[in-house]
């Protein structure tokens, strides 16, 4: 009884401490809207590949100078970091929001359509905001704003990350950038809890989507090379062919997910997603190259799958008289939810949204690497509405895809959840 007992006493103290906060928050939140909308949109006009968000972060820094909030520039390469001292004192809650386009070429008709274009993995290519991240940067512009204008009344200290590189980088000897560099860097040390939200083009303005525990997949690349003997096509028992062993190669990984993960605890994806070997019709080649991804929910699921592929990829190589190279490059781990701050949050989201608004996201198989920050401190990532109300998300052009598109009628309820995770957050720990 104690145990259900304690969270209701402390949403009920908070709700009462905060009472006063919210309809202030609410009201400032609105009065930003247009403001909010314009910085939006002159952020997708000028996207900005990773780690090359130099006018994005002048931006932000101009803008939380302006407000009051200390700057710390140059973070992570790019990355900008501001701090708010409240009033009072209490503990220290960061807000994230990344910064970083991707290499796509719009096709969406706007007036603010990026005309951007940059080199990237040694090709031209169109730059664009295809994953929201100038809507994410605009919203907590906003709830800096927000907050600072109510400085007096924080019980604690506001820490806004504003993070470049998400979608990581092709460059040459880099091998740590985004949320995992700024966590090297020390910007989670004197963290108490970290917040964070993702626009989602499916799912309808005004709606907030969540679930405790893993959330959103990790990521891994993976590398296998096949050797074998080359030899005339007309003859190949006179050598080893490296494509029918990758054949089965292929093959064989797919037996990870249906007879080595317990799908019913949380399903694995083994994706090849490029193969090359060969250069003519009549010659077995000596080797074949193979690239793809690796999605798990967490580290034992991570350490089995990663296993299993090492085994059955070089075993595979070595009964067919080849040998198999494997390389499983380790990016974002599983985001990962803390239980007990989701749980305590829950009223808050649903303050936030209403009811009716807040809704369980499934399993989400895309990575994130707010899971870095997650690795230091009680973290709670969540999915905003940007689809147009009664849109169907079926036909919905997603993320990463030219014709992403984000309606902008829910950027107040992201200032709003995101400023009220703060004030109640403080509220329970202070």
């Amino acid at each position: 009884m104690k145990k259900l007992l304690l969270p209701l006493l402390l949403i009920s103290g908070t709700a009462f401490g905060q009472t006063k906060l919210r309809p202030e928050i609410d009201k400032k939140a609105t009065a930003i809207e247009d403001k909010v909308i314009e910085w939006r949109r002159d952020i997708h006009q000028n996207p900005e590949l990773g780690n090359n968000e130099i006018r994005t972060a002048k931006m932000v820094a101009d803008h939380l100078r302006s407000l009051g909030i200390d700057v710390q520039e140059g973070v992570a390469v790019t990355g900008v970091v501001g701090i708010l001292k409240g009033g009072k004192p209490g503990p220290v809650v960061a807000l994230r929001a990344d910064m970083d386009a991707l290499p796509v070429t719009e096709r969406v008709d706007l007036p603010f359509k990026s005309t951007v274009t940059a080199t990237y993995n040694g090709q031209e290519t169109g730059v664009m905001h295809a994953c929201g991240h100038d809507t994410h940067v605009a919203i907590l512009m906003g709830v800096a704003e927000v907050l600072a204008g109510m400085k007096n009344e924080l019980q604690g200290t506001v820490k806004f990350l504003f993070q470049p590189a998400e979608e990581g980088i092709y460059q040459e000897g880099v091998t740590s950038w985004g949320a995992k560099q700024m966590v090297e860097e020390g910007v989670m040390k004197d963290v108490d809890a970290v917040f964070g939200l993702h626009i989602g083009s499916q799912m309808e303005v005004g709606k907030i989507g969540y679930r405790s525990g893993p959330a959103l997949a990790g990521v891994d690349n993976l590398e296998i090379t096949v050797h074998g003997t080359q030899a005339h096509g007309a003859s190949p028992w006179s050598g080893v062919d490296p494509i029918v062993t990758s054949a089965q190669i292929i093959s064989g990984l797919q037996t990870i997910i249906s007879r080595n993960v317990n799908i019913t605890a949380a399903p694995a994806i083994v994706t090849v997603g490029a193969i090359h070997g060969g250069i003519r019709h009549n010659i077995i080649p000596e080797k074949v190259e193979m690239i793809g991804t690796i999605r798990t929910f967490g580290d034992d699921q991570q350490n089995l799958v990663h296993k299993r592929v090492n085994e059955i990829a070089t075993n595979i190589a070595e009964s067919a008289g080849g040998k198999a190279d494997v390389n499983i490059t380790k990016l974002y781990p599983a985001t990962v939810n803390d239980p007990e701050l989701t749980e305590l949050m829950g009223p808050t989201i649903l303050a936030a949204a209403g009811e009716g608004n807040v809704l369980t996201n499934p399993l989400i198989t895309g990575a994130e690497d707010f899971s870095f920050f997650q690795r230091e401190k009680p973290g709670l990532f969540i999915s905003l509405g940007g689809m147009k109300k009664g849109g169907d998300p079926t036909k919905t052009p997603s993320h990463h895809t030219p014709d992403f598109y984000i309606d902008e009628g829910g950027f107040v309820l992201g200032m709003r959840v995101l400023s009220y995770f703060v004030v109640d957050y403080m509220g329970m720990k202070k």
